[in-house]
């Protein structure tokens, strides 16, 4: 055991021997072997992992270079900045599985919107980023600017307009420490955000064109270009947490290129992790065995794959404190 290790490093290590707890481990040594090696890596980000806290070791991953791009969620893009202006207004219901439909109503009347055991509050957290998303949007509109989501977020984190509602210490905001950073991302099906419908509502009213705001396609096709210019050496690795759209829209990217743009070099996937409790037999994607991905042109037959079927917001802090050698 190394003695150079903090406190959570050394306390896996004696203790996670078997099972998804060595999994985590294996998966932990494994991804920073392969940045110790010279990879690049990708995090994506499903469910609710910002409302879930993940800044807290995530923002010190991105500072110390632990991560080379991010695919999330419009959710997970929207939800750590307001849980950065919000925090003190969300409401925590650790008895949630006890709540009737009543108890339900009356958190919708008084503006929670429940995410699992935690309340986000719409006016604090909603309204207020929209009224200031909405200048941002508004003024590439009139000024004939087009910008991808993540990229009016850097916008109003950089402006410092919302630094009077901080909440939180700042170095525990992802997404500020990827702002800072100008680190890239990309967000599939951003529109399935909470943001995202607010812009469309706009574009509806006819406020805003819908051509302001990039699109999904122009993402896979500026991830088309990043990917082989950074996929040299020892490659770039896949770090899953959750599945859907945030793990399988980047991951596609190789076969595209290979199948489709018939780049016959492109490299796959150079190390591969996926943290989830989705069953294997339903068909799901967020359920797929890594070596299922070898039939799909994303991974190698010898790529690194590490599989932690437990529970994301306990399995990720573990294996970032890992890498930080906390």
């Amino acid at each position: 055991m190394s003695t150079t290790r903090g406190p959570i490093s050394q306390f896996i290590e004696r203790n996670y021997l078997h099972f998804n707890a060595a999994a985590l481990v294996d998966a932990a040594k494994g991804y920073e072997t392969h940045l110790l090696e010279g990879g690049k890596m990708m995090v994506t980000l499903a469910g609710a992992m910002s409302t879930a806290e993940l800044g807290i070791s995530l923002a010190e991953m991105i500072r110390q270079g632990k991560i080379d791009i991010i695919s999330c969620t419009g959710a997970n893009l929207e939800e750590d900045i307001m849980n950065l202006v919000a925090h003190s207004h969300y409401k925590r219901v650790p008895n949630y599985r006890d709540l009737s439909p009543q108890d339900e109503w009356d958190l919708l009347e008084n503006h929670y919107n429940r995410v699992t055991d935690t309340c986000i509050p719409e006016e604090e957290a909603f309204r207020r980023l929209q009224k200031h998303i909405h200048k941002i949007w508004k003024d590439a509109d009139d000024n004939g600017e087009r910008y991808f989501p993540h990229e009016y977020m850097y916008k109003i984190l950089l402006n410092g307009e919302l630094e009077q509602y901080y909440e939180i210490d700042p170095k525990n905001s992802w997404m500020l420490a990827a702002a800072e950073r100008n680190l890239p991302i990309v967000v599939p099906g951003w529109e399935d955000s909470t943001m995202g419908n607010i812009f469309a509502s706009y574009v509806i009213k006819g406020e805003i064109k819908a051509t302001t705001m990039k699109s999904g396609i122009e993402y896979m096709a500026w991830l088309a270009d990043w990917y082989p210019k950074n996929s040299g050496g020892k490659g770039i690795g896949f770090f899953q947490i959750g599945g859907g759209i945030a793990g399988d829209f980047p991951i596609c990217v190789v076969p595209m290129l290979y199948q489709d743009m018939e780049m016959e070099n492109i490299p796959f996937w150079s190390y591969f992790c996926q943290i989830s409790d989705s069953t294997t037999s339903y068909g799901s994607y967020s359920g797929a065995v890594p070596n299922e991905k070898i039939t799909w042109g994303k991974l190698d037959i010898d790529t690194p794959k590490f599989i932690v079927e437990s529970d994301a917001t306990i399995v990720a802090p573990l294996i970032f404190a890992w890498i930080l050698k906390q």
